[in-house]
């Protein structure tokens, strides 16, 4: 065999046993696109697994998106805005204590517009929350359900802990320091 056959051939063989062994030049797209993938798929099944409803920050003007009028330490909400009986998720940002509280309002099955925190007694620590499913509120944590009628009638244990409201005319009204009395269950910082 002649050196320049040899020559081929060893590279041939080689070129082979590079392929087989993925030694070879990587192609980093296929490393890419999958990376992608994962975290769409990721992303999606944690909206799968964590419905909820829609979160909005406190601001000081209604807008459409249910935002309440903050004036003289009262939020306003229309009463209008919970016709639907889906329950709305709010964060109310506390500046003294820079704790961020989140609650509930919804009109449950028996017209009763009612208020809750985003927590109970029990599973607050692990600050998931609660979710709405037909006409139950279900604790994130644990999976408990609790009937829309009951929430801000029973308190204690895995209930979503009661928030005061009160309906003058059209609108709904929640007091910023009976929002302030709900700080124990959103500081994590020193777990009680």
């Amino acid at each position: 065999m002649t050196a320049k056959k040899k020559s081929s051939k060893a590279s041939t063989i080689e070129a082979k046993k590079a392929a087989v062994m993925n030694t070879g030049r990587k192609n980093p797209t296929p490393i890419v696109i999958a990376a992608v993938v994962v975290i769409a798929l990721a992303a999606g099944l944690g909206f799968f697994l964590f419905p909820g409803g829609e979160s909005t920050r406190i601001t000081t003007a209604h807008s459409p998106s249910g935002s309440p009028i903050a004036e003289k330490g009262r939020l306003v909400y229309q009463v209008s805005l919970f016709d639907d009986g889906k329950a709305r998720h709010f964060q109310y940002a506390d500046t003294e204590s820079k704790t961020t509280i989140g609650y509930f309002i919804l009109k449950s099955t028996d017209g009763v517009i009612r208020a809750a925190f985003d927590a109970c007694d029990v599973c607050w620590r692990a600050g998931k929350g609660y979710y709405q499913e037909g006409s139950s509120m279900v604790c994130r944590n644990c999976g408990r359900r609790f009937e829309s009628v009951m929430v801000n009638e029973i308190q204690g244990g895995c209930n979503p802990a009661p928030l005061n409201r009160t309906i003058q005319g059209d609108q709904v009204v929640i007091l910023e320091e009976d929002l302030k009395k709900g700080q124990t269950y959103f500081n994590f910082s020193k777990e009680a």
